[in-house]
């Protein structure tokens, strides 16, 4: 997948209006995933994106920290647009994660899953046809 056709992905499931939206929605869940995740896996998992998309996950030289599900839609709500409230930044988030299950490996994604708490399994739930 290239980034247009991830973009494109993300526009259309998260119901975005502009592309520009969907940059800003993919760039706010993947620097707060990046937060969350430990040791590699950041890395290895960018390296399976299109390269625009996969920086997202390598900004960030913190350490992994441990935040709730509702921590984690928070801080990308913060970081999305202005007027992006918290149900919103879920829904987003849900779809951007959504993309990156079919854009990786599904061992990559798998490690993914492993590094969450069962908590975030909802993160990991997007189902276009009831969100």
């Amino acid at each position: 997948m290239d980034h247009d056709e991830f973009i494109g992905h993300v526009q259309h499931r998260a119901r975005l209006d502009s592309r520009g939206a969907a940059e800003q929605t993919t760039r706010a869940t993947l620097e707060t995933l990046a937060e969350r995740l430990a040791g590699g896996e950041p890395k290895d998992l960018a390296a399976q994106l299109p390269d625009e998309i996969g920086r997202h996950l390598r900004r960030t030289e913190a350490a992994q920290e441990s935040f709730s599900l509702q921590d984690f839609y928070q801080r990308v709500a913060e970081r999305s647009a202005p007027g992006v409230g918290l149900p919103d930044a879920a829904f987003h988030a849900k779809a951007v994660l959504s993309v990156v299950r079919d854009a990786v490996s599904p061992g990559q994604f798998d490690h993914l899953v492993a590094q969450l708490p069962d908590e975030y399994r909802d993160l990991l739930a997007y189902d276009e046809a009831t969100s």
